[in-house]
């Protein structure tokens, strides 16, 4: 029996053990942190990372957790359309999308695999090419060596020691997750340099993202920099926060992987953020990770781990570099840009921004 070790038991790293253990493989997954957990937020799955579920047999298991989704589209802060989306045509023709909490996907990635195979609290200090992974509970080697370590990938760090270092995005993030409220809708508005975003959840609460021009590193505020920022803006997004406790806010800077030459050395691959982070605007960095898992695993099973590489590099940095080029625009600050940009989206028919869809959501297995 083939084997492989997965470091990171994120939602890349354990979908790449489900996948692996499906095709008949023996995992070890370690995981630094002392447990298997995600943060408090949510997920949205489109349609092509159900598809990926599907694929490893746990699509059904996540719609169960779920509550379908499809963005309305983008206003503007004082709550004018800028772009709205017909969600039924966009489920006619890719599929449903699900919202979900992220700590809901993990628990069904993580029943999928083996309870023995699961290690936590062992950090990883280096890896060798030829399958080897030196850690803090000793060593372990393998037939498959698989970095699904986030962005600051010490797998990756250790095998590709030239690779480009992160990128500040030059914006950060807050997520949160209030008490039950009840919208609408889901949404995303765009005001100068700044956006805010919700999705309900299934037990009725809901998901909130907001992104702002920061400065690396700048100090982590909370609640009421985002009230400062968004208190004013058009409804429902002043009863969100009155409904957002200071402790569920989470504040980070957002960054992204410069392209990488190869996802594959010798017997390692990298998936996920380890291979491709990429910023949030698409919705698909989970997404993109989901289908790493599926395509490393038939790739891996067949012998011919550059298969992967070949496959899945350029889709991820397309769809990378197409975020990274959304978040610039969404993030213009100045008036005349902004008026512009307002104006722009206002005259997009909706047919172009579903067939801008395609080459995303298209995705197949």
């Amino acid at each position: 029996m083939r084997s492989a070790v997965v470091v990171g038991g994120g939602i890349g790293g354990l979908a790449t053990a489900a996948a692996l253990v499906r095709h008949g493989w023996r995992v070890e997954v370690l995981e630094r942190a002392p447990e298997f957990a995600e943060v408090g937020a949510g997920i949205s799955v489109w349609p092509n990372a159900l598809r990926a579920l599907d694929a490893l047999g746990l699509g059904d298991a996540v719609r169960e957790r779920s509550v379908l989704s499809g963005q309305a589209g983008f206003k503007d802060a004082g709550g004018s359309w800028l772009s709205r989306m017909d969600t039924a045509e966009v489920v006619a023709r890719f599929g449903p999308m699900v919202m979900l909490h992220r700590a809901e996907l993990l628990d069904v990635l993580r029943a999928a695999v083996p309870s023995d195979a699961l290690r936590s609290g062992v950090e990883v200090q280096r890896v060798r090419a030829d399958g080897t992974v030196v850690h803090s509970a000793g060593e372990s080697g393998a037939d498959l060596i698989v970095g699904a370590d986030g962005i600051r990938s010490a797998v990756r760090t250790s095998v590709w020691g030239s690779s480009p270092a992160p990128r500040y995005a030059g914006y950060a993030a807050w997520r949160m997750i209030t008490a039950p409220v009840e919208v609408e809708d889901s949404g995303e508005s765009w005001g100068r340099g700044e956006r805010f975003g919700f999705a309900s959840l299934p037990d009725g609460r809901v998901y909130c993202f907001a992104v702002a021009n920061a400065p690396e590193g700048a100090a982590r505020t909370g609640l009421a920099e985002l009230e400062r920022r968004f208190g004013s803006w058009h409804d429902p997004i002043p009863a969100l926060l009155a409904a957002t406790s200071e402790d569920s806010v989470l504040h980070h800077d957002l960054y992204e992987m410069p392209p990488l030459h190869s996802y594959v050395a010798g017997r390692v691959a990298l998936v996920g953020d380890a291979a491709h982070a990429m910023t949030p605007n698409l919705g698909q960095g989970a997404c993109q990770a989901l289908e790493d898992a599926v395509v490393l695993a038939e790739t891996a099973t067949s012998g011919d781990l550059s298969a992967y590489d070949r496959e899945r590099r350029p889709r991820t940095q397309r769809i990378a570099k197409r975020s990274r080029q959304i978040g610039a625009i969404a993030q213009w600050s100045s008036r005349p840009a902004v008026a512009l940009r307002n104006t722009a989206l206002r005259l997009t028919p909706n047919s172009a921004s579903l067939r801008s869809l395609e080459p995303v959501l298209d995705w197949r297995r």
